[in-house]
């Protein structure tokens, strides 16, 4: 069996080229648990992905680009969930899924670069901190030492820190021969640095072909959980999903990446297998859109959105919400879907109790900029 030290620090180099979306992360400590995070960067909209469909304000707002409740699942007397997200909605149906809406990170301006540096930090402002709250969380864990690492071209800021990252993504250049492989581990058979970050990152190498290592979202699903269930290997993971920035044509592009996020979650489900019972995904945006629809078929760039809880170890069933409601006067800034819950508080409380770790030690820890953070917790079974 491959070192796990070795083959995380040196699964990069077995990676190949870039991967433009979406991409995986992976960090390895001691647990029998697993604990993923998705981050949908370009502010996705929550409000028609977990659609307030009793809230009459909804089709009102909305107009022409209301979801379209005949196909939509009904999640309970006030949500229904996009009609896209069919696998997600058997999830839900077993009490695996459950969403957290109205809810956002400190962030209320509306750039989605500072809006993805605060989510992925923990900060309060936008270049406010240096690392981010994934990679202290995995400095809490037992067992992490310098061996945390990332599986994508480059290392999200999420994962960034003083746990040693370093990265893996699938290629979508053709393979190199066997000869030319050969010839480049002859080249540094001598070298005492080279040859073991070589013969290391042909192990990843051959880890991750037998999982479909291509860019589509069923590979990238299996191929996430392929590494999850190596014996000695990650058990905390982080994807980017990009493409969800809407302003026009929404409802096509908004069904095409809800389909493929479906699909990579059902790919990571059946491929996990047993290990789904101990696993949490958590998937979550920058920042909302607004309310209304725009003139051009879509949104644009609000606050509030939904979050979600994907995995066996969810207490799932349901919807999490303190609506503040979508009419005259409960709009945040006149324009939003209002923030009722933290996301800050959910990630604390949701990263806690998915790796058995105490939510007010977390709270403190993976987010120390922030005024004190009360976890939620309840949502992840012990």
């Amino acid at each position: 069996m491959i070192d796990r030290r070795l083959f995380l620090s040196c699964a990069g180099i077995g990676a190949g080229a870039m991967l433009i979306a979406p991409r995986m992360a992976l960090a390895a400590v001691e647990s029998d648990r697993r604990f993923v995070f998705i981050i949908q960067r370009g502010a996705a909209d929550g409000l028609n992905i977990v659609m307030p469909y009793a809230d009459p304000a909804y089709a009102r707002l909305r107009g022409a680009l209301a979801g379209d409740m005949a196909a939509a699942t009904k999640l309970d007397g006030t949500f229904a969930l996009h009609p896209a997200l069919a696998e997600t909605a058997k999830m839900f149906a077993q009490r695996q899924a459950l969403f957290v809406h109205a809810v956002a990170s400190p962030y209320r301006d509306r750039s989605h670069f500072d809006g993805q540096n605060v989510l992925e930090t923990g900060g309060t402002q936008p270049y406010q901190a240096k690392d981010g709250w994934l990679n202290r969380l995995v400095g809490m864990m037992p067992g992490a030492g310098d061996d945390a690492i990332a599986i994508t071209s480059t290392v999200p800021m999420a994962l960034r820190g003083a746990r040693q990252v370093t990265s893996y993504a699938p290629s979508a250049l053709p393979q190199p021969s066997d000869d030319l492989l050969l010839r480049a581990g002859r080249l540094y058979a001598e070298d005492p640095q080279l040859h073991p970050l070589w013969t290391a990152a042909l192990e990843a190498r051959g880890l991750a072909a037998g999982s479909g290592a291509r860019q589509d979202p069923a590979s990238l699903g299996r191929l996430t959980a392929s590494f999850l269930t190596k014996p000695n290997g990650p058990r905390i993971a982080m994807l980017e999903t990009g493409g969800w920035d809407t302003h026009s044509g929404q409802q096509g592009r908004l069904a095409a990446q809800l389909r493929a996020l479906d699909t990579l979650l059902a790919a990571l489900r059946d491929g996990l297998g047993p290990a789904w019972k101990e696993t949490t995904v958590l998937v979550a945006t920058e920042f909302g859109r607004t309310a209304a629809a725009n003139g051009t078929g879509g949104t644009d760039h609000g606050t509030g959105s939904v979050a979600w809880l994907v995995g066996g170890a969810v207490k799932g069933g349901r919807i999490v919400s303190d609506w503040p409601g979508l009419g005259t006067g409960q709009l945040y800034q006149d324009r939003d879907l209002k923030p009722t819950m933290a996301l800050d508080a959910l990630i604390a409380g949701v990263a806690a109790e998915s790796m058995a770790l105490d939510p007010q030690h977390v709270a403190r820890t993976v987010f120390p900029l922030a005024a004190p953070v009360r976890p939620v917790t309840g949502l992840i079974a012990a």
